[in-house]
C-alpha cells in the first residue's frame, strides 16, 4: 500500500481552510453564467432530460427524475438526490439499468442524473497545471446545482450515491463540499484512489502521483474521510467472485476484485475515526444487479438523514 497516514494527514491538514473557504461559497453560490440550458425534453410523465452548454465540460445532459407531486405543488422546493454514473455510462444508464424510477415513485425527491464523461472522475482537471476544461466538479457543485434550484426547486436537503467511478464521486463530492451533502451512498465504488493503483490513469487528471501527491491527497476520499462525521454513510461492495445476482456460469470479475481492498481501506479508516458506516459486502461481480439492490437498501438511510420519510403518496 503507498498511503503513508502522517503525510495524508499532513496533506488534509493543510487543506482544511481551503474546505472551510469552499463551503462558505457553497452555502450560496453566484448565479453562473458559464452555462446555459439550451434544451428540455419531457420524456413521461416524471423523465426530463436537458441538455446544457458549459465552459467547464462542453455540451452534456443531465436526467431528472421528477417528484409525483412537481406540477400538482408549484411552491414546492424538494430535496434532492445526486445519483451518480461509472466509466463509460452516461446521464440515462441508472434509469435503463435499474428499476430507479418505480423505486422514487410516489417519493418527495427529486433524482439528478448528470453526465460526468466517460472518464471524468468528478473532478477538475489538473491538465499540468493549465485546469480544466473537463471541470466537472465545477458543472456539478456550481452551474448544474445552481440550474437544479432555480428552475427545477431541489432544495438543500441534499444526498449523493454512486456507482464505481460515480461511487468515487460521491464520496469525493461528500469529502471536499462537507456542508453540501447530508447523506452519501456508494456501491463499487473506487474509493482508495492514493493506495491503489489507478486502472487506465490518465496523468492530465490529476497529475502525477509523486510531484502533486497534494491534488491526488485532496480527491482521495480516505485521507478526507473525517469531513464525513454527522453524515449517513452506507457503502457496498463485491469481492469479484460470482455471487447470487449474477448468471449461472458467471465468471470471476478481476474489476470487482480491484475495488474490494479499497473499500476495506475506506470503511477501516472511518471505522478508526469512530464515523457509523452501514456496509453490505458479499459474492458478487461488478454488475448493474448488485448496484440496484445497493440502492434499494440505501435509500431509506440517505433518507431518513435528511428528514425525508419514505411514505408514498
Amino acid at each position: 500500500m503507498r498511503r503513508s497516514w502522517a503525510a495524508s494527514a499532513a496533506i488534509a491538514s493543510c487543506l482544511a481552510v481551503t474546505v472551510l473557504l469552499c463551503a462558505a461559497r457553497d452555502a450560496s453560490p453566484e448565479p453562473p453564467t458559464e452555462a446555459a440550458v439550451t434544451a428540455v425534453e419531457q420524456l413521461d410523465e416524471r423523465l426530463v432530460d436537458l441538455t446544457i452548454e458549459s465552459t467547464s465540460v462542453g455540451r452534456v445532459k443531465v436526467r431528472l427524475l421528477l417528484p409525483t407531486r412537481f406540477d400538482e405543488q408549484p411552491d414546492t422546493t424538494w430535496p434532492v438526490l445526486y445519483l451518480l454514473h461509472g466509466a463509460t455510462d452516461d446521464h440515462a444508464t441508472w434509469t435503463e439499468q435499474t428499476d430507479v424510477a418505480d423505486l422514487t415513485a410516489g417519493l418527495d425527491l427529486l433524482v439528478v442524473m448528470p453526465d460526468a464523461g466517460t472518464w471524468g472522475w468528478y473532478s477538475d482537471w489538473w491538465n499540468a497545471g493549465q485546469g480544466g476544461p473537463p471541470a466537472w466538479e465545477t458543472f456539478h457543485l456550481t452551474e448544474l446545482r445552481y440550474i437544479i434550484e432555480r428552475d427545477w426547486r431541489a432544495s438543500d436537503a441534499r444526498m449523493v450515491a454512486g456507482r464505481s467511478m460515480g461511487g468515487f464521486g460521491a464520496m469525493y463530492y461528500a469529502t471536499a463540499h462537507p456542508d453540501l451533502f447530508g447523506a452519501v451512498a456508494s456501491f463499487s465504488g473506487a474509493l482508495d484512489p492514493v493506495g491503489s493503483d489507478f486502472i487506465g490513469y490518465d496523468p492530465g487528471l490529476w497529475g502525477d502521483r509523486d510531484e502533486q501527491a497534494d491534488i491526488w491527497a485532496a480527491h482521495d476520499p480516505v485521507a478526507m474521510a473525517e469531513a464525513l462525521a454527522g453524515k449517513s454513510v452506507y457503502v457496498s461492495w463485491q469481492d469479484g467472485r460470482p455471487g447470487p445476482l449474477d448468471p449461472s456460469g458467471a465468471l470471476p470479475d478481476d474489476l470487482e476484485a480491484w475495488v474490494t481492498p479499497q473499500n476495506e481501506t475506506f470503511v477501516a479508516r472511518l471505522e478508526e475515526l469512530g464515523i457509523p458506516v452501514t456496509t453490505e459486502t458479499g459474492h458478487g461481480t461488478h454488475a448493474w444487479p448488485y448496484s440496484e439492490q445497493g440502492l434499494h437498501h440505501a435509500l431509506p438511510l440517505l433518507l431518513e438523514a435528511i428528514g425525508v420519510g419514505t411514505g408514498r403518496q
